[in-house]
């Protein structure tokens, strides 16, 4: 019998010699493997003006003739992955992306292909404008090389300048807390206090017959279960900067613990995501926040009530604005660091049972400038709060309190592109400052 290749065969050659003319004009490295590969057709090496930087790229080619993709409009299309190729793609200690080739018209796209247990849905939905291989694709390709693990990272600039916001908020402390002895544990002294007739209060921490609080124990229903007469004051900085990391690990906790005390309602806290949420008011009603921006007066939806595309009567769901706290001391301060997210919920009280698919639309959806805001505004929420002076109702007893300096700037000497960010470009008219650093 003759030796025959088939169609299929040709075709995806054709797709990895496409795939690889375009990443080489785009001034990456691309090497094809071997026939007995098994889901990576060759691997891309970003360069930096012809200088090669090991950040590496598996790329995965699918080529068609011609025909549409599923779903395809003028916008974008949905790509439906192998089961099998998903599953040898998970482990991948490199970014896996799949570059969709179709001979009839020329074009390429692609994507990344989430690794790990969490993606199930095996539905990659494309956006023919945004991603479409070539020189646009740059910058997002370069940023998928970025180690995103650890205390903190960033996707580094690319090209032009700009300042850039970090996500934390400089902690000023008070200037001593309290220190008891209690025989209770925390879930025995937190009975006490709900089955008690005086207002509840959780901004205190526990561990091993130790008690600590920045407010007096004394003076609140915290004294049922405390050792009166081993009440002290002590300098914050005693056990904010101890040497024992464990000690510091208390420290924190205790600060988000002070933390939720002080936005209790505004603020709700979902103990399964481990974030705070604005508090909706009543049932299928949003909700505004009034505060100063960067340079002007401006307003944020906290709670927005999204309803049914299909039936326009009907609540499909409700989005809060939300973060996910954590402090972190850095030398001699303290920081809160904000991780600005979404919670969704059903009417407004009731959680979201499948709120996964919503979070992900929407932060598809954010860009810098959107994450910047957010940022901006939970620091403007946490100010509006803080108790003042001058306030008709202020607490005679001088209430500690924790309080938040302005999140620092950055100067960046080149500017990070905003499809780094894998959103839409941003607003025309917009000011200020446009990256946000995470930490």
């Amino acid at each position: 019998m003759a030796k025959t290749i088939t169609q299929n065969q040709i075709s995806g050659e054709i797709g990895e010699t496409a795939t690889k003319l375009c990443f080489l004009r785009m001034g990456f490295q691309f090497d094809g493997r071997s026939r007995l590969e098994a889901g990576i057709d060759g691997i891309a090496e970003v360069m930096l003006e012809g200088r090669p930087t090991a950040g590496m790229i598996a790329v995965q080619v699918k080529t068609t003739e011609s025909g549409t993709y599923s779903g395809e409009d003028d916008h974008g299309f949905n790509y439906l992955l192998r089961a099998e190729d998903l599953e040898y793609w998970r482990p991948s200690n490199l970014p896996v992306i799949i570059v969709l080739h179709r001979i009839s018209d020329g074009s390429l796209y692609w994507k990344e292909v989430p690794t790990g247990d969490a993606f199930q849905d095996r539905r990659l939905k494309f956006n023919k404008a945004e991603d479409r291989l070539g020189p646009s694709a740059v910058d997002r390709l370069a940023s998928l090389t970025v180690p995103k693990t650890g205390f903190g990272y960033y996707i580094p600039p690319l090209g032009g300048g700009e300042e850039a916001l970090v996500n934390i908020l400089p902690v000023k402390l008070p200037r001593e807390m309290y220190v008891a002895t209690t025989k209770y544990d925390r879930k025995q002294a937190s009975a006490i206090i709900l089955g008690d007739d005086e207002p509840a209060r959780f901004d205190w921490a526990t561990k091993g017959g130790g008690f600590w609080s920045f407010h007096d124990p004394r003076m609140s229903v915290c004294r049922k279960f405390v050792d009166l007469d081993q009440v002290e004051a002590i300098e914050v900085e005693h056990l904010a900067f101890h040497e024992d990391e464990n000690e510091r690990n208390n420290f924190a906790f205790l600060l988000r613990q002070a933390l939720s005390h002080q936005v209790r309602g505004n603020l709700s806290w979902s103990k399964d995501k481990g974030l705070h949420y604005f508090t909706a008011r009543a049932k299928n009603t949003g909700r505004v926040f009034k505060y100063r921006a960067s340079k002007k007066n401006t307003e944020a939806e906290v709670v927005n009530v999204v309803m049914d595309r299909d039936k326009p009567e009907r609540v499909s769901f409700v989005r809060h604005h939300a973060f996910i706290p954590r402090f972190e001391s850095l030398f001699d301060e303290w920081y809160l660091v904000i991780e600005p997210t979404y919670f969704f919920t059903y009417d407004g009280m009731n959680a979201h049972s499948a709120p996964d698919a919503l979070l992900s639309g929407k932060k598809r959806m954010d860009n810098s400038s959107a994450i910047r805001g957010q940022v901006i505004m939970w620091h403007r929420f946490l100010q509006s709060i803080e108790p003042k002076a001058t306030d008709l109702f202020a607490d005679p007893s001088g209430e500690p309190w924790l309080t938040f300096g302005e999140p620092p700037i950055v100067d960046l000497p080149t500017r990070v592109p905003e499809d780094v960010w894998r959103t839409k470009a941003r607003s025309a008219g917009e000011e200020g400052p446009q990256g946000v650093l995470e930490v």
